[in-house]
């Protein structure tokens, strides 16, 4: 079984705002196995159009576990928090075998 990445990548318009899904977040990816990989290092664009400043890549175990947690109803009853506090866009890749 392969395993499954979400991959984010935002730019955060309140950071006071966002401190609680940053907060929140980790306790909810641990819950369904995941890991951070990345959480908003330095980025640097190597090639196409920039991307927004923020990269998140978690790592589960699999594409179901990534789906799991992101429907969950403990991601759920925060994601309203990053939504409401940041823009950009966010996938669930399968990772090579």
């Amino acid at each position: 079984m392969s395993k499954g990445y979400f991959i984010a990548h935002i730019d955060v318009t309140d950071p006071d705002s966002y401190i609680p899904y940053r907060d929140k977040a980790p306790a909810t990816v641990a819950q369904y196995g995941g890991t951070y990989l990345t959480r908003g290092g330095d980025l640097e664009t190597m090639e196409g159009d920039a991307l927004p400043p923020r990269t998140v890549v978690l790592e589960f175990p699999s594409v179901e576990a990534a789906k799991a947690w992101y429907n969950s109803p403990e991601y759920q009853e925060i994601i309203g928090i990053r939504h409401a506090n940041a823009t950009g866009f966010a996938q669930i890749v399968e990772g090579a075998d």
